[in-house]
């Protein structure tokens, strides 16, 4: 009877490591924040994606409190919110915190987008596509919310952007009237804005797990773009003192819109309550989907308008499959740098046009950077692959140095050989190899 004893031995060798590492709950968490391997060379564009996990935890918290005070009605609905503005204890400081923090996410995720473009992030497909759903999420979750102080802008807001579902072939109609619950907007569709409104964070909150799972199972990328798994430092402190930094600056500017000037980025006319009789002489969404409103506006079809439209968010999920380049990071690629800012020079200057009135000159400035905004797009592979074509060194040729010679005889070289001119290109390498 002795030999099943060693199973409970009790000077057999404990698990070795601290408390956060053996505990089998909190290693879950351990590995994917406190001691999580991430490259060296990691930037301040890393920080925006931490960031969004800040504004998602501030529009849950804050949307829960402006939730109990809020009366989801169309004769309420509008009182509702200056209640909360009057009456409640500190709301006026809730709702901008809410109203605002929609327009920090947006900054932030713009800018997270931007980083994964410029960085050649969306290589780990599995990634991006979940971070272009919760983009998508993000953007419905932005509307519901647009919508539910049931202003003059709110309502016909709704009635503008909910119309759109009437291009779709066949079933358009019937899931207009399904999203309305009637006729027209009204009642009803509120109480569906809210309850999808209400509903919605928790998916992303699950969306997010999904993101950061597949993302923590590669591990992240770098700004050069190449393989970094011999030269990881902790997560911990090395990126968590970068992330309070971030989260300082963060709150300044957050603070500054919530405290000085909350109207800022909103819009005045949804101080009036909704009236059904009286359209506003502009109607315009919020400034994070004035982009796509612009390019909506400049398409002389309503149909095509709203087509066009919605290209211009789900081309991301093409992003991935549109790569050529030898490399990840547009660090290599100095022209597709330049195509890059060309993006986001069309993109901001698009979101200024959304906001113009529908006159000339903002028509044809809006048509102009339409065109812009998709072949920049275009263009990024295009680029990648010339690119690549041209540094392709000939094989016959000594190594030498990366000069202003090299590059001229690199020129006259990929000139001959398009010429069909083999032997003089192969003798002027030679001749250059020699200098």
């Amino acid at each position: 009877m002795v030999g099943n004893n060693t199973a409970y031995n009790t000077n057999a060798p404990k698990s070795v490591g601290p408390w956060r590492s053996t505990n089998k709950l909190v290693k879950i968490m351990n590995d994917s924040f406190y001691d999580l391997p991430c490259p060296v060379n990691l930037n301040a564009w890393w920080s925006f994606g931490s960031m969004l996990g800040l504004c998602l935890v501030i529009q849950l918290l804050s949307g829960l409190l402006l939730s109990a005070h809020y009366t989801a009605h169309e004769d309420m609905a509008f009182d509702s919110v200056v209640h909360i503005m009057r009456n409640v204890e500190k709301g006026w400081m809730l709702r901008n915190i809410h109203a605002n923090g929609s327009s920090m996410f947006f900054i932030c995720i713009y800018a997270h987008i931007g980083r994964g473009l410029y960085y050649g992030s969306y290589l780990d497909k599995t990634v991006w596509y979940f971070g272009v759903h919760l983009f998508l999420l993000t953007m419905a979750e932005a509307f519901l919310g647009y919508t539910l102080p049931w202003g003059q802008m709110s309502y016909w807001g709704a009635t503008v952007i909910t119309n759109m579902l009437s291009v779709i072939p066949v079933v358009g109609e019937s899931m207009l009237r399904y999203v309305w619950g009637g006729w027209t907007v009204c009642n009803a569709t509120l109480k569906r804005f809210y309850t999808l409104h209400f509903l919605l964070p928790f998916v992303m909150v699950a969306v997010v797990f999904l993101h950061l799972f597949f993302l923590h199972e590669k591990g992240s990328n770098n700004p050069l773009g190449i393989e970094s798994g011999t030269m990881c430092v902790p997560f911990h402190p090395f990126y968590t003192i970068k992330d309070l930094f971030g989260y300082v600056c963060f709150s300044f500017f957050f603070m500054y819109l919530v405290c000085v000037d909350p109207e800022l980025l909103g819009n005045h006319l949804n101080y009036w309550p909704a009236n059904p009789m009286k359209t506003p002489i502009h109607v315009q969404p919020e400034w994070y989907f004035m982009f796509a409103y612009a390019i909506l506006r400049s398409i002389p079809h309503k149909a095509g308008g709203v087509y066009v439209m919605f290209l211009s968010i789900v081309v991301l999920y093409l992003i991935p499959t549109l790569h050529t380049g030898k490399y990840r990071s547009l660090c290599f690629y100095p022209l597709n740098q330049v195509v890059f800012w060309v993006l986001v020079g069309s993109f901001i200057s698009l979101t200024w046009i959304g906001a113009r009135p529908v006159r000339e000159p903002y028509i044809i400035l809006g048509q102009c950077l339409s065109v812009i905004y998709f072949s920049s797009l275009l263009l990024n592979p295009l680029s990648l692959w010339v690119w690549d074509k041209l540094l392709e060194y000939p094989k016959f040729c000594v190594s030498r140095p990366v000069d202003l010679k090299w590059f001229k005889f690199l020129a006259y070289f990929k000139l001959l050989k398009l010429v069909n001119r083999e032997n003089s290109a192969r003798e002027w390498a030679n001749k250059c190899s020699k200098m």
